[in-house]
């Protein structure tokens, strides 16, 4: 049985966003024999995004062939895997099978060892191809949505429930973020939420809208903000926060498409929407830029330290918020997550009544991955729809 923390009063503290860092030398020792001498190398991980061709997150090759990179990270733990410029092109093993994201725990200066086994292109497509885990419930709504407010197309999920077709029933609607990782382990990247088989179960139905992600302009369209790494990342990994565009098209464009094109109730009270990390930080924005059409959200891990002046919408626009959030954060994630999710949902408190629209949990064995938040959806999926708290504390 899962132990949760559930915390339903806590003392607000102001958290601020300061890291010592460490410098971490990553030292690749070994290649495949097939591998070309002038490959491009990346790291992609939790610093950055998950970016798989990140140009400052490149190793460098010296005059004996060696491949080295020097990065500063904020003292955390972080997972990571290595890429030649695209997750068709990542490693794995020897015999062409995923491996599980690497891990690296920066405490002081250190220095990695890396043996890539494998690239994943180098296998016959059809070898390496995932059996779908999707269910009969789960369809591809469109393989290129546009998405006018940022000039570029996103594939759309939709789950209908099961009968959805034979009856004249309206139901709910729950937008979520990262659609790859949402129904299907064979589009994920870093496993799924099995929110599919997850609703199958339940009693109260849902329709579910899954937004691809788009990889490298993830940490874009996720963060509302311009950001600036330096204070994770020394190598400055920065952008353009494009988060007030993608919230402005799921609520313009994409929402207004799903009401007229399904059976949904349309008010706020029945529209939610949920992510994790980047995602988690987007559900959040929305829930506070737009209160009248989010009746609930799902604030999964959330990478505010990327776009800390949520804490600043969050004062601004906070008091307008009357609906239902659920804040979740792993105990083994970053340093700050836990105290970041707290101080987000107790100045939620103070500023928005009533006060139980709020609900935070900490599972103090929990990383940061999809295992973890697959284990949460059941719980946030219950409460929102009106179940009690009561099954919250087993």
């Amino acid at each position: 049985m899962l132990r949760y923390v559930i915390i339903f009063s806590f003392l607000f503290q102001t958290v601020e966003y300061a890291f010592s860092q460490g410098k971490v030398h990553f030292e690749i020792k070994s290649f495949p024999s097939y591998q070309s001498s002038d490959s491009e190398i990346f790291i992609a991980g939790s610093f950055n995004g998950w970016n798989p061709k990140d140009q400052k997150f490149q190793f460098s090759k010296d005059l004996q062939g060696n491949f080295t990179l020097e990065v500063s990270l904020a003292d955390n733990l972080y997972q990571y895997k290595i890429t030649r410029g695209g997750w068709d092109k990542v490693e794995c093993a020897a015999d062409g099978t995923d491996v599980a994201n690497r891990l690296v725990e920066v405490k002081s200066d250190t220095t990695i060892s890396i043996h890539v086994e494998a690239w994943r292109d180098h296998f016959p497509a059809e070898s390496l191809k995932k059996k779908s885990t999707a269910d009969n419930n789960v369809h591809i709504l469109d393989s290129s949505f546009w998405m006018p407010q940022l000039h570029r197309g996103r594939r759309i999920w939709i789950y209908l429930p099961q009968g959805y077709s034979s009856s004249k029933m309206r139901y709910p609607v729950l937008y979520m973020q990262d659609g790859q990782n949402v129904f299907d382990d064979s589009t994920s990247y870093s496993g799924e939420w099995g929110v599919d088989e997850c609703l199958d179960s339940m009693k109260k139905k849902c329709i579910v809208v899954a937004i691809d992600n788009g990889l490298d302009k993830r940490l874009n369209e996720y963060c509302p903000y311009d950001f600036s790494l330096t204070g994770i990342a020394a190598n400055n990994t920065s952008g353009k926060g494009e988060g007030k565009q993608y919230v402005d098209f799921l609520v313009k464009t994409l929402k207004p498409f799903i009401d007229k094109k399904f059976r949904t109730f349309r008010d706020k009270r029945n529209t939610f929407i949920a992510g994790s990390s980047m995602g988690g930080l987007i559900s959040m924005y929305a829930v506070i830029k737009y209160p009248a059409v989010f009746g609930a959200a799902g604030v999964f891990s959330p990478a505010f330290w990327v776009g800390p002046k949520i804490f600043t919408d969050i004062l601004k626009l906070g008091g307008k918020v009357h609906s239902k959030i659920y804040f979740y954060a792993g105990g083994k994630e970053s340093k700050t997550m836990v105290s970041d999710m707290m101080k987000a949902k107790n100045e939620m408190k103070r500023i928005s009544k009533p006060a139980n629209n709020f609900i935070s949990v900490v599972d103090n064995n929990a990383m940061h991955n999809e295992s973890a938040w697959r284990k949460q959806f059941p719980l946030f999926y219950q409460w929102i729809m009106g179940g009690s708290l009561q099954h919250l504390r087993n």
